[in-house]
């Protein structure tokens, strides 16, 4: 675990100029290019192509999560414009209750120009759905670099979900370096995006239309989804000189029944459809460590911490523990999931995914390039054994697109 703590993410920076940062997306988001890396090797294709370098019978797990319009804007009578940000939902702590209220909720959110919103409550007229009414906005506690925000509304027929989509603005990446337009509501979400509660796209999930999709299914690919909500810790940069002093944030995850029971099917192995799958899919692993332990463990402590895989595989070096099979930690949690007639196993992850860490259950890895120095670089570099920059330094040679609505990498682990 210390040779991972100990990694120098500056040995991690690459150059990537402004102009190879896609700040639009292609027209047709299947046309994207798409690089192929197995064995060491590097060809390219369109991504219309990826089925056929898929298996037969072979799994493809896919993030659902739907990017909300998170950011709300209110202004104070003294003309200071004030950006709310949400986060994650405090109260009720649920996403689908919290957006199905119709009072009242509570966020965590960052605030934008908060020296000029020292105290007192916000206000704004918005009309939704027809029916006008007064939203309000009251800062209660600081959370950390988060605020927990108090909203209020005077319709009890108007949901705050309705609210979101009425006033909200969809937050796309800070690196864009450009404001939100109207088309981004389409564009920045996957289109099979389903469940609502992300401040970020999947963006691997961007290139896929339905006829990729339907290519998949003639190839025999079998899909399966997932559901991880993205939080704005994605965008989170290392600031420390050793990843060791780097927090990852909490992510909170849902998975059904239906996609342990087929990874079963699979012996345990998948691809999966950009990084967010991958820390889902990678974390279910522990959360079997975790129940072969603690077989009546609720699904709040199944949460996963940062460094429980390299703690895990130390004590398993050490000979403190015998290491798990993927499919003896799938099989903990099926039990766990009809144990307690659950068919949607909820919990939360903070895994870092970084060289040193030993992949359970991804075999294949659809992904975008990633920023310089970032923890999606690490763990890409996890991935392909250390081999990144060979796969960087191709796609900076042949004009491929980077970031969010840049183009896109397949990655095989034989």
């Amino acid at each position: 675990m210390n040779d991972t703590k100990h990694i120098h993410i500056q040995a991690y920076n690459y150059p990537l100029p402004d102009e190879r940062i896609a700040k639009y997306p292609l027209a047709q988001r299947d046309q994207s290019k798409l690089l192929i890396y197995r064995n060491g090797e590097v060809v390219e294709d369109t991504f219309t192509a990826l089925p056929t370098f898929l298996p037969k019978g072979s799994l493809m797990v896919f993030n659902n999560t739907k990017v909300i319009q998170a950011r709300m804007h209110f202004r104070k009578e003294t003309g200071a414009l004030i950006e709310i940000f949400c986060l994650e939902p405090a109260h009720p702590s649920d996403y689908a209750q919290n957006f199905q209220q119709t009072e009242g909720c509570s966020w965590l959110c960052l605030v934008g120009n908060l020296k000029k919103w020292k105290e007192g409550t916000l206000t704004r007229q918005v009309e939704v759905k027809g029916s006008a009414l007064t939203l309000s906005a009251t800062r209660k506690e600081n959370r950390e670099t988060s605020h927990l925000i108090e909203f209020k509304w005077d319709n009890q027929g108007i949901t705050f979900a309705d609210i979101l989509e009425a006033v909200g603005e969809l937050p796309i990446p800070p690196y864009l370096n450009r404001a939100t337009e109207e088309k981004d509501k389409e564009t920045y979400q996957t289109v099979y995006s389903k469940i609502k509660g992300s401040v970020a796209a999947p963006t691997a999930g961007l290139h896929f239309t339905p006829q990729v999709l339907q290519a998949l299914d003639a190839q025999g690919v079998e899909r399966e989804e997932l559901t991880l909500h993205v939080g704005a810790g994605t965008f989170k940069p290392v600031k420390s000189e050793s990843i060791g002093g780097h927090e990852m944030h909490t992510e909170y995850i849902s998975v059904r029944k239906q996609t342990i029971q087929r990874l079963m099917a699979h012996q345990g192995e998948a691809t999966a459809v950009g990084t967010t799958s991958v820390r889902t899919l990678e974390s279910l692993y522990y959360m079997g460590v975790t129940l072969s332990n603690n077989p009546e463990a609720t699904e709040k402590e199944l949460h996963v911490h940062q460094w429980q895989p390299y703690e895990y595989a130390e004590s398993v070096k050490r000979g403190e523990t015998t290491a798990l099979t993927t499919m003896q930690a799938l099989e903990h949690i099926l039990n766990y999931m009809e144990r307690n007639r659950l068919e949607v196993l909820h919990s939360s992850t903070q895994i870092i995914i970084a060289p040193g860490y030993n992949y359970h259950i991804v075999r294949r890895l659809v992904t975008n390039f990633h920023q310089p120095q970032s923890t999606l670089l690490l763990l890409v570099s996890a991935f392909v054994n250390g081999d990144w920059r060979r796969i960087y330094d191709y796609a900076l040679s042949h004009d491929f697109r980077f970031l969010s609505y840049g183009d896109s990498s397949l990655l095989i682990r034989e």
